[in-house]
């Protein structure tokens, strides 16, 4: 059996891919995988996956080279088996059997695709170094003349002064950056107050159409504030040129039942009645409450002696947020009771009488 899906599992595409997806795939893979836009200790690797990725575009952006590759595979596009006659140049295939492609440059396909001006690569990728392969190709470019049927590309072989000459063409540009998807990372107190990890799935678009599901860690610090980002560089959705958005967390307080955060401060309410406020608690002393902190602690609070006043409060450093700044000197926040006076709905007129000659 020939081995005709290769040229589709480099481009990442299906065999019923259209001449659109095609394009696009090759546009992604190769910005992706050119020698000049990887390291130096993957540039070898690079250079066999770029020539592999040039070669299934030009079979497969021609509709009678990719026939021939769809019925034959490889060895028989390139004259190495199967069919009969095939000897007129690779361009038409002639007699409906095997022919004998050779694949051109890389560099010169890549060249022509993304608009072959004189710049060459360099502009592409916005060096001037001499790393470049674009130096090697010349005025005339012998041999390419026979790619005729090249999708999209015109007659490569024609074009006025070559693709190094610094003919005509605005030469390539760097593709525009892939921007960012922003999420919304709602916290509770509680998780806030302890610092913790939460694993989240996200579905990304990929540039041939596709839809992939990603599970990213999110970690979050003990103190984080409303606002704070978590970035996750290429976790998003693949533009046309094979670049990867960020993703983007920020984190959100969600509201608490007992709390409320007022920068790196908790604060909180407790109630007392108006005797309370007025009187202190029976048989006398000061009046304490029990506070549940966000980490299941139970703080004693007392309320300020004599009269309590409506909206007093007791500040108790240290029992607050955690610091998440590693600058700061205090390492947690204050908490903050607010007394909230009960007042009675209703009084007797003796209560009343009574409490005049109180109060006047």
């Amino acid at each position: 059996m020939p081995n005709n899906t290769e040229y589709y599992k480099v481009l990442g595409i299906d065999k019923d891919a259209s001449e659109a997806e095609i394009k696009k795939a090759y546009r992604k893979e190769s910005l992706r995988h050119h020698p000049d836009k990887n390291p130096a200790e993957k540039r070898a690797a690079a250079e066999i996956k770029f020539k592999k990725i040039g070669e299934a575009y030009e079979v497969l952006s021609d509709p009678n080279k990719r026939e021939v590759y769809d019925q034959l595979g490889e060895e028989g596009l390139k004259g190495g088996g199967g069919g009969g006659g095939g000897g007129g140049g690779f361009g038409g295939f002639p007699g409906g059997g095997g022919g004998h492609y050779h694949a051109s440059d890389p560099n010169d396909l890549f060249n022509a695709f993304f608009g072959g001006g004189g710049g060459g690569m360099e502009d592409m990728f916005g060096g001037g170094g001499g790393r470049s392969r674009s130096s090697r190709m010349g005025g005339g470019m012998p041999g390419m003349g026979g790619m005729g049927g090249m999708g999209g590309m015109g007659g490569m072989g024609g074009m006025p002064g070559g693709f190094g000459g610094g003919g005509g063409g605005g030469g390539g540009q760097d593709p525009p950056p892939p921007g960012e998807i922003t999420k919304p990372l709602a916290l509770t107190l509680e998780e806030l107050y302890k610092g913790g990890t939460k694993r989240l799935k996200i579905t990304r678009h990929t540039a041939t159409g596709r839809q992939e599901e990603k599970i990213l860690e999110v970690a979050y610090k003990a103190g984080w504030k409303k606002g704070t980002k978590i970035k996750f560089a290429g976790a998003g959705n693949e533009d046309e040129y094979g670049q990867s958005q960020t993703v983007t967390f920020v984190v959100e307080d969600k509201p608490h039942s007992r709390f409320e955060r007022v920068d790196d401060d908790l604060h909180t309410k407790l109630n007392i009645t108006l005797s309370q406020a007025l009187l202190g608690p029976d048989g006398g002393g000061e009046i304490t409450k029990e506070v549940e902190q966000l980490d299941g602690r139970r703080i004693q609070v007392t309320a300020p002696s004599g009269i309590v006043q409506p909206g007093a409060e007791t500040r108790i450093p240290g029992e607050g947020m955690p610091i998440s700044k590693a600058s700061s000197v205090k390492r947690k926040g204050d908490l903050v009771v607010k007394w909230n006076v009960i007042f009675p709905t209703s009084i007797t007129p003796v209560q009343k009488k009574e409490l005049r000659k109180v109060l006047n």
